[in-house]
């Protein structure tokens, strides 16, 4: 069947978690960790069984050791019912690191998640500013060789962020997205739909940065959490209880003034045992995602607070498009999805800008002052999913994917369909 008449299959690959469904779909058909569990009993066998056996059972070994492995929920469940599985990251800080088990993941994402076959849609594949092109290779020789798919578009991840604020809200394609992850944070000015190369910026803070931080302060003030458990009832307690504070003296003032109505009480089973547990969840809740605020709190290392970073992002691009860029900050990623995380970075990045203007004022020769700049955070409610709708929205389009075939592909060795957004 001709592919065009088939919606395209839209997959936005991200450090923790993997969006995949059907172009067209207000939201995904399936979120799930970015993990794959291998069965390594049949690679780790010793050589003396390897070579006592026969050709036949060396092969059979070699077949179950491909087709034995679960990726997400699954496999994390599996990983903790066995011994035998173990866990494989296949991307590390927005990049790939593991080709083996990133092509076993769309295996099973396409299988036996979206039950298609390949070859009668059209493919959307994501990936982080700054990405080598020989990651794009990579992906391009998976999808065309081993899955044999008739096309292929690999677009950049904050430029669908912006088109899915685009979609929202009428706004033009010029912006900076900041794209907060699990595991990398990116400012990238966008341009008339154009990425600013030379002015991308990135910090080495994260979704899992404030998972680990959390699990320190809750492991520092003595909380009775099974230690095989505990980064999960961390990441569990960001995604439930967190949210950004205005002032952090004010808020320990009233944590400490009405301890009932602000500390919660997370309960859970232990794993190994069954038996029930409860531990309190107090000043975590704000001081988790105050570290993209006042960094030094969680490393001494770091100096540049998330403002000041989007606020030197978007000095550095040109001139004439600073004061659009300002106007439209698009958030992005499921680490933004704190209580007025929002309203916390306008208002300190207003501060930055506003304090920009007075020392410029106080220069000015002849009384000439600067005019105001306004700055926006945009926030929505598809944020935490805004790279997979953008990606929806544009690979709905009919004219979205060029006419390729697979000769194309096999004559050159970058295919012209694997393209940047």
């Amino acid at each position: 069947m001709d592919p065009i008449s088939r919606p395209a299959i839209v997959i936005d690959n991200g450090t923790g978690y993997t969006k995949m469904g059907f172009a067209g779909n207000v939201e995904p058909c399936f979120v799930q960790p970015t993990v794959v569990a291998i069965n390594e009993s049949f690679v780790k066998q010793p050589r003396s069984a390897v070579k006592n056996s026969n050709w036949l059972a060396q092969h059979s070994a070699g077949v179950m050791a491909d087709l034995d492995f679960f990726i997400g929920d699954e496999g994390i469940s599996r990983s903790k019912s066995s011994n035998t599985y173990n866990l494989s990251y296949p991307i590390k800080y927005g990049q790939v690191d593991n080709w083996d088990a990133m092509e076993r993941y769309w295996q099973q994402c396409i299988f036996n998640y979206l039950r298609c076959d390949p070859e009668d849609h059209y493919f959307l594949l994501t990936e982080s500013p700054l990405t080598a092109p020989e990651s794009r290779e990579y992906i391009g020789e998976i999808m065309f060789e081993t899955f044999n798919v008739p096309g292929l578009y690999i677009a950049v991840q904050p430029v669908l962020a912006l088109a899915a604020g685009y979609t929202t809200s009428k706004c033009e394609m010029t912006g900076v997205v900041v794209d907060v992850g699990d595991g990398a944070t990116h400012v990238v000015p966008v341009a008339d739909g154009y990425v600013i190369g030379s002015s991308i910026r990135s910090i080495p803070l994260s979704g899992k940065d404030v998972t680990l931080f959390i699990q320190q302060l809750m492991r520092e003030r003595g909380e009775h959490i099974p230690p095989e458990d505990s980064l999960e009832v961390a990441r569990k307690v960001k995604e439930s209880y967190c949210y950004t504070c205005s002032d952090i003296v004010k808020e320990y003032n009233k944590h400490d003034k009405e301890p009932s109505k602000y500390i919660k009480q997370w309960k859970d089973i232990k794993p190994k045992t069954g038996a029930p547990y409860t531990c309190d969840v107090g000043y975590e809740r704000f001081l988790g995602p105050e570290i993209f605020f006042s960094p030094e709190i969680y490393s001494g290392e770091l100096t540049s607070s998330l403002p000041e970073v989007i606020d030197k992002c978007i000095q550095s691009a040109p001139i004439d498009t600073r004061r659009a860029l300002y106007k439209n900050i698009v958030l992005s990623g499921g680490s933004t999805m704190f209580k007025d995380f929002h309203r916390r970075l306008q208002r300190d990045l207003k501060k930055l800008v506003d304090a920009r203007i007075l020392k410029s004022d106080a220069r000015g020769i002849g009384g000439i002052k600067a005019k105001p700049v306004d700055v926006n955070v945009v926030s929505h409610p598809i944020q935490r999913c805004a790279v997979w709708f953008g990606g929806s929205v544009l690979a709905s389009t009919p004219e979205f994917f060029p006419e390729v075939s697979q000769k194309t592909w096999r004559v050159n060795p970058v295919p012209v369909s694997v393209r940047n957004l």
